[in-house]
């Protein structure tokens, strides 16, 4: 639990630098999360979440060695969906965007490709012919990993990154994200959610 302090607190940190005008250097490194700055989502707070991004997707590379079960596996899946649907429809670039950077992302390559892929397709298809009951599925997927607090904290920062790839965080894909920490037992506040 202390190493999860520990990561809540440099978060924090981060953001209090990037709102007080600093320039952080932790999480401005490489991968998705780290363009787009302020401008692409609309101000100062839209840069504090680009650079949230980077940091949450380098704590989750440190815990790659810990997330090999099934169900995180299939709790990554389900909120990668949600996050692709959040706003109630997924079309079909949007989806080949998704599973491509399912498949890039490092922790989850502890999976076989074709294992993830057949998960998120799952539940991206039952979201799209029925979004409250398919999200209502995915939920219940997602609070399988509530058993274990590395790997619940693990399903939110990956729906995280992948919500804020593209350096913006949607209010829908903020909601979803926040309805899987309920489903998980996460405080939101957590993840600046």
């Amino acid at each position: 639990m202390a190493l999860f302090d520990r990561l809540k607190d440099q978060a924090k940190q981060l953001q209090q630098q990037v709102q007080g005008g600093g320039h952080g250097t932790t999480g401005g490194h490489g991968g998705h999360g780290s363009h787009g700055g302020p401008a692409a989502a609309g101000g100062s707070r839209g840069g504090s979440k680009a650079q949230l991004v980077g940091l949450v997707k380098s704590q989750l590379g440190s815990l790659k060695t810990e997330l090999k079960s099934g169900a995180y596996r299939d709790a990554s899946m389900a909120m990668c969906a949600l996050v692709a649907a959040a706003d109630g429809h997924v079309d079909p670039s949007e989806r080949q965007q998704m599973e491509s950077m399912i498949l890039s992302n490092d922790v989850l390559q502890n999976f076989p490709p074709d294992q993830l892929r057949q998960r998120f397709n799952r539940h991206v298809d039952q979201l799209t012919r029925n979004f409250p009951q398919g999200k209502t599925e995915a939920l219940q997927e997602i609070a399988k990993a509530a058993k274990k607090p590395t790997e619940a904290r693990a399903v939110i920062q990956t729906g995280i990154v992948i919500a804020g790839a593209d350096g913006y965080f949607s209010q829908a894909e903020q909601a979803i994200l926040r309805e899987a920490c309920a489903a998980l037992g996460v405080s939101p506040a957590e993840f600046q959610l």
